[in-house]
């Protein structure tokens, strides 16, 4: 299934181009904001699911293009990244694990713009990614459990300033720059997430083609690592690297367009430099 929120953070099923509204599955159900409701869907789904199903059956829904899709966890506790976790001509053999916390404030949705800052980075990159939604709390777990704690997956893009003091949070935890979904499919849908195709286009020009099969450590493996430090927690999210040598820079004007196979709709967003910097492409 694909979960989605659209408009003021309505819930909703997607169904090849168009979305149907399933907010009366979730009568009765009281939350605070739209990433409680999505935590609530997660922790809930045995019960969900079914009345979800009963809510969209036999209705049309309305065209992709006539809503405005949001983020499907707008505000996620915690929001994991992996450094290299590719393996790559310039890379061939297997690195140390490297992961770091991004800030989720900076999730944004499919046709918002990321804005980059004003600063004095050397270039900004934006990585398509691969991301896992936690469906329940993980600590320690084993790669054999790993795939059990997995409710589903997302596209997600992560932005990237380049050359700043101060570590990867201070290079990725930019205002909009994590542009998420627009869908959270769900894991039934998706036999292996190590064999889905990574598209991104800059403009029109495809710019990454890869395979999510080409990752250092597999999904389970890089669960079993990242749950080691720290503990994951349904409606988190874990985003599992990008391969780094089709990498561009991206600059005011940009279009970004992400289709990870399976995934889909297309993730894109629009790029804004207020200060109009280019670099050679």
């Amino acid at each position: 299934m694909k979960l989605a929120l659209f408009n003021d953070y309505q819930f909703g099923v997607i169904r090849d181009s168009r979305i149907i509204d399933a907010s009366p599955a979730l009568e009765g159900i009281s939350y605070h904001s739209p990433q409680e409701l999505m935590e609530m869907v997660i922790t809930g789904w045995g019960e969900i699911q079914p009345k979800i199903e009963q809510a969209v059956a036999g209705k049309e829904g309305i065209s992709l293009d006539q809503v405005r899709l949001r983020p499907p966890l707008p505000r996620p506790g915690q929001l994991v990244c992996l450094a290299g976790n590719y393996i790559e001509a310039s890379r061939p053999d297997r690195g140390e694990f490297n992961g770091f916390l991004k800030s989720p404030t900076g999730v944004v949705g499919k046709g918002d713009t990321v804005e980059l800052p004003p600063v004095d980075a050397s270039v900004f990159h934006f990585e398509p990614e691969l991301s896992l939604i936690i469906g329940k709390t993980a600590t320690r777990i084993s790669q054999s459990e790993a795939m059990d704690y997995v409710f589903g997956y997302t596209q997600f893009i992560d932005g990237s300033a380049r050359g700043l003091p101060g570590g990867f949070f201070l290079g990725k935890s930019w205002h909009t720059f994590g542009p998420m979904g627009p869908a959270l499919v769900t894991a039934d849908e998706i036999a292996d997430p190590n064999q889905l195709q990574v598209r991104l286009w800059v403009n029109d020009k495809l710019q990454h083609d890869f395979s999510t099969d080409s990752m250092d450590r597999f999904v389970p493996e890089l669960l079993e690592e990242v749950t080691k430090v720290l503990t994951l927690e349904p409606g988190d999210v874990v985003s599992t690297g990008t391969h780094h040598e089709a990498l561009t820079p991206i600059q005011d004007g940009d279009k970004l367009s992400l289709e990870i196979e399976g995934l889909g709709p297309v993730l894109t967003v629009d790029v804004h430099d207020p200060l109009k910097r280019t670099w050679s492409t």
